[in-house]
């Protein structure tokens, strides 16, 4: 079964993340190391690291994961945007490394009319430049796929292997699989077959190795609709057969799975997180209904 977790909060400190992890029972957590709305934010102190560290090393959870800013785009239409972008994610890697963070999962970008060709080279040449100024950093960065809304990089696999097979560090490199994005931006894991079809659609553009971490998100909107609105497992048009299919394929077996589901408080992930254990060696359940 995956190590199953959940995106927590950081109020009151990032030293408080891993205990919020293990309230709601979470093998992994993910967490925003900074206001993921602004482009500055205070540095760490001390006391944020070692707490942060020391609850990590406690039996879980077992992995951790850091988003990156949403004002980042890595393929921006002016090279001056382009910089500050790197130089915001460059802080976060050195954010992330102070806190021996597995995982870094960033959302590659907007072309803004340049085409996706230009775009992926552009995001590749960005991760370039942050990783060739942070040569000894351990954390990994994982491009996360999209639904694909407006000119929005990275919401097809062959994408993604444009971006990785550009950069010049792929030991560094991973990806991030979103379910709603995935699901939003064409691939039907509806059912078991569909699920087994996008999985070995992956392994042969980019490799099997290279999914890090999943985001688990069931679909507000439509296959193929290219928008990405969350919902809760197993209340959406995905339904639960793609997260029966992941809990029981044992390919992913010490791969991180982290919630981002719509709650009022997280607490309620540990609802969503039971629900997701019980599917381990349960019947297939009865796929969602096309709406295609």
């Amino acid at each position: 079964m995956a190590l199953l977790g959940a995106h927590v909060s950081v109020a009151g400190g990032v030293q408080n993340a891993p205990g919020r992890g293990r309230a709601i029972d979470a093998d992994a957590i993910q967490i925003f190391t900074a206001n993921q709305n602004r482009w500055q934010s205070p540095p760490l102190s001390d006391e944020n690291i070692s707490g942060f560290r020391s609850g990590m090393e406690q039996d879980r959870p077992r992995i951790s994961v850091t988003h990156d800013s949403y004002l980042i785009n890595f393929c921006a239409d002016a090279a001056e945007k382009r910089q500050r972008a790197v130089r915001a994610f460059i802080d976060e890697m050195d954010r992330s490394e102070s806190l021996g963070i597995n995982y870094i999962v960033f959302h590659p970008g907007a072309h803004m009319g340049a085409g996706i060709e230009a775009g992926c080279a552009l995001v590749a040449e960005s991760l370039n430049s942050a990783l060739e100024q942070r040569p000894d950093h351990k954390v990994k960065l994982l491009v996360e796929i999209t639904a694909g809304q407006g000119t929005t990089v990275g919401h097809s696999f062959e994408q993604i292997a444009d971006i990785l097979g550009q950069v010049k560090y792929p030991e560094r490199m991973g990806v991030c699989f979103d379910t709603q994005h995935a699901f939003a931006a064409g691939y039907d894991m509806r059912t078991a077959d569909g699920w087994n079809l996008v999985m070995e659609q992956f392994d042969a553009l980019i490799g099997r190795e290279q999914l890090r971490v999943f985001h688990l998100n069931d679909s507000k909107k439509a296959h193929g609709s290219r928008v990405d609105r969350h919902e809760s497992i197993g209340k959406g048009l995905l339904g639960l057969m793609p997260f029966w299919c992941l809990v029981n394929d044992e390919r992913f077996s010490d791969t991180a799975a982290v919630l981002e589901t719509p709650v009022d408080d997280e607490s309620e992930y540990a609802e969503e997180l039971k629900l997701l254990r019980s599917l381990v060696g349960a019947p297939e359940p009865e796929p969602v209904v096309s709406e295609d």
